[in-house]
């Protein structure tokens, strides 16, 4: 075995670092409009505590995944090694301020109140994934990624695409824009000056149309000079400072938290295991455990320091070794993004680039999600993907129907759920239907797909979990306890007896079933 000592940074690693860095930097960018314009957090809480909090988490991440490769790539002898990207997860972004922050900022009155939230949620999250070494592949070997990826397709609809494409259709001159060169370069194939990552143009676009329109007296993107000039009042030097007080005081929503988080949770340990696969696949073969755990590590550390944000391990591994990158360029990310968040410069890029110009990446994301759960599961599956997609949609009509009743002052319960069910808009359905919205697009795609592949059995299964799920409350209702939906709870049972009746009057015949079911069934 050769005993050279692999180099820290190759030509490559510069090619791996822009595209990479410009990747982690829009999503701090996107994070911190996230904080700022739609929970309303101050500026102090943004720049001065959470961000620094973020950037120590990503600096962490980035320079063990960098070890982690040196450390292999030493054990192997070669220099071909390349470290597995990492970073805020993209997707739980959203979930977290969507589904967890702005409700209870909005149901409180108080910003704050949703930051403690957020922090508990990745507090809990952060023990799953720790845990989750010893659990994940079994939850893998028993749901259908169509129940998994299906779920997330739902939240990619309604807490992920729909504000941004809103955004983008409020101020199209910058919105639609940014969005076709995005298309252009990652569906399209089009190639940008020098090779210069689509992300990048579009935010240099949209910036360059919003200070220019502003130039002729046009509004484009509510750019000032104002606000450029108080963003150099955020320069300075700030370090992360223990949160641990508002970590726990997010504990008195953890009813609602855990409906959300042990299942993203348990996702997120599918979700590693597939690209640390993927990894090995282009001939790196990282420990599952160690980088599960790490995740798990790294995010509790930043949230007990004020990060509401949970790390993940990326995928796209293959492609950051295709173009070069080795080690050095995961180090130097988490670098760059520790001098950004803690010298106060990234209020300053806030300031420069206008908001309605990431809008379209946003948007982009959530069809990749979408599009995902389509393209990587059976094709006869797609009618339990569009079934998963159900309870989310719900739920983000309640949240709008909460919404717009509280800025005028009042709630369903006083407008009346009859007087709303006689206009058509059937609040208690959507009340019920939403609640635990992630558990519900779970199970009932889980079961769908199931019957699908004619597996009654297992269909029973999940029904049978969703029974016990719905009577305490973590699915269908809006906060964990005992009988919380009765009859739902009820109902799922119901099922479960039939689908088990089914699994029995079909398994003598099971060879033929099997023999008549269509091949796409089976793929």
């Amino acid at each position: 075995m050769t005993t050279t000592t692999p180099k820290l940074w190759t030509g490559g690693d510069w090619n791996a670092f822009f595209g990479f860095g410009t990747n982690i930097l829009v999503n701090v960018l996107t994070l911190t409009a996230l904080l700022r314009y739609v929970l309303k957090l101050p500026d102090d809480i943004v720049f001065g505590r959470i961000l620094p909090a973020t950037g120590l988490m990503l600096f962490l991440s980035t320079i063990y995944y960098a070890w982690l490769a040196y450390q292999l790539a030493k054990k192997e002898g070669r220099d071909t090694v390349c470290a597995l990207p990492s970073g805020i997860s993209v997707p739980h972004m959203f979930v977290v301020v969507f589904v967890i922050m702005l409700p209870i900022a909005a149901k409180t009155g108080n910003p704050i109140k949703g930051w403690e939230a957020g922090l508990t949620w990745v507090f809990v999250q952060s023990f799953v994934l720790m845990a989750g070494g010893f659990i994940a592949p079994y939850i893998k070997m028993i749901t259908p990624r169509a129940a998994l990826l299906g779920a997330l397709a739902g939240v990619s609809i309604a807490f992920i695409s729909l504000r941004p494409a809103l955004d983008m259709y409020m101020d199209p001159v910058i919105g639609v824009v940014c969005f076709a060169i995005l298309l252009a370069s990652w569906f399209g194939g089009v190639r940008y000056w020098r090779g210069i990552p689509a992300g990048l143009v579009a935010i240099a676009v949209g910036s360059l149309i919003a200070w220019g329109g502003l130039a002729f007296g046009f509004t484009f993107g509510g750019m000032s000079l104002d606000k450029l000039g108080a963003s150099f009042a955020g320069f300075g030097f700030s370090v992360p400072m223990p949160a641990i007080g508002h970590v726990f005081g997010g504990f008195e929503y953890l009813s609602v938290i855990l409906v959300t988080a042990i299942p993203f949770g348990i996702y997120d340990l599918v979700e590693a295991m597939d690209n640390v696969e993927s990894a090995e696949a282009g001939g790196d073969h990282f420990p599952t455990t160690r980088v599960l755990t790490a995740d798990g590590v790294v995010s509790l550390i930043g949230c007990l320091l004020g990060n509401p944000f949970i790390n993940a391990v990326y995928i796209g591994h293959p492609g950051w070794k295709a173009i070069g990158g080795r080690i050095g360029y995961s180090a130097a990310t988490g670098v760059m993004v520790l001098v950004l968040s803690w010298f106060g410069i990234v209020a300053v890029l806030m300031a420069l680039i206008p908001v309605v110009a990431i809008s379209p990446i946003l948007l982009y994301i959530g069809m990749l999600i979408g599009a995902q759960a389509f393209q990587e599961t059976p094709k006869a599956h797609a009618p339990a993907i569009m079934l998963a997609l159900v309870p989310q949609v719900a739920a983000w009509g309640k949240l709008m129907i909460d919404n717009a009743l509280g800025a005028a002052g009042t709630n369903a319960a006083t407008v009346g759920i009859d007087k709303l069910a006689g206009t058509g808009v059937l609040y208690h359905g959507l009340e019920v239907l939403g609640g635990g919205a992630i558990l519900g697009s779970l199970i009932l795609a889980g079961i769908t797909a199931c019957i699908i592949d004619r597996n009654f059995a297992r269909a029973a299964g999940f029904a049978g979990a969703g029974s016990v799920l719905t009577f305490f409350g973590f699915m269908h209702g809006e906060a964990i306890g005992i009988g919380q939906s009765p009859a739902v709870a009820v109902a799922y049972l119901a099922v479960a007896g039939l689908l088990y009746g089914c699994a029995r009057q079909t398994a003598p015949h099971a060879a033929t079933t099997m023999a008549a079911t269509p091949a796409e069934a089976l793929d």
